[in-house]
């Protein structure tokens, strides 16, 4: 693709998805990022700021319509926004897994039916799916966030194989934990079953001290550049911990695996 590619960003308020817009601007693209408030969001050199609620189908269509209307065309598409949510699977009501797979994967359903027309249109395009390592590895007390993550993945693979006679294709992205506000302040599920809270905190505790050493978010935006501008991949996963991750699922047996992942978040 040429310098002139036109990206659109989900979630560049902060973040992967800033740091993502930060490097397409860098290479010279023409890029719209979406926030839910311009108002409330710091601008960003270089790049057009669009509202857009991606849990909202009408703010969904219109904000990509605004981007064709400006751009002409949409050559990426990178499906950054997301929440997160830790909680034992027993204690996180239906409204809250509701949520949770209302922003992380139908998001990304709402996102790309409003781009697709446009892309097939053009018989050219990359769409960029922010997966986790979580989407392939599982994690305790972050079941409903895994569970998201996974489904992320297959929808991706499938449709994949579905636009690809387009000339389009589908990549993932999976970071391990970034140093970021998602990361940071993972909210917890609100009902609290005492059996668990023991391994609950410690696994809180986990995640926390992980983000607070985690890398920032400059090596997934350059993953997620050369993910959308290199050679397809179908999956890629910035250098460090979560290309190691993907290593270990991949060729070590499942016994080892579940004993280091134990190990990490410190349950017995």
């Amino acid at each position: 693709m040429s310098k002139s590619t036109v990206v659109v960003i989900t979630g560049v308020s902060s973040g992967i998805g800033r740091a993502a817009a930060e490097e397409f601007t860098r290479q010279g693209c023409q890029v719209f990022g979406t926030v839910r408030s311009i108002a409330n969001t710091q601008p960003l050199p270089g790049v057009t700021l669009i509202a857009m609620d991606v849990r909202d189908e009408a703010s969904v269509q219109r904000g990509i319509q605004l981007v064709v209307g400006q751009a002409g065309r949409i050559d990426v598409l990178v499906n950054n926004a997301g929440m997160n949510l830790i909680g034992a699977v027993e204690e996180t009501s239906t409204s809250e897994a509701a949520s949770l797979f209302d922003t992380n994967v139908l998001s990304i359903l709402r996102t790309t039916q409003a781009v697709l027309p446009h892309m097939r249109t053009q018989r050219q395009g990359r769409i960029i799916n922010v997966s986790s390592v979580l989407g392939f590895l599982p994690a305790p007390y972050m079941g409903l966030y895994s569970a998201s993550k996974h489904a992320v993945e297959g929808l991706s693979e499938s449709l994949d194989h579905e636009v690809r006679q387009f000339g389009i294709r589908v990549t993932l992205v999976a970071p391990s934990f970034t140093k970021t506000n998602l990361d940071a302040n993972s909210p917890q599920a609100s009902s609290r079953i005492p059996a668990y809270g023991r391994e609950r905190d410690l696994a809180a505790r986990t995640v926390a001290r992980t983000v607070s050493s985690a890398p920032d978010p400059s090596g997934v935006a350059n993953t997620i550049v050369k993910a959308a501008l290199g050679p397809w991949r179908m999956r890629r996963t910035p250098a460090g911990e979560a290309s190691l991750l993907s290593k270990l699922r991949r060729f070590m047996p499942a016994g080892p695996v579940d004993s280091n992942l134990r190990k990490t978040f410190g349950l017995a």
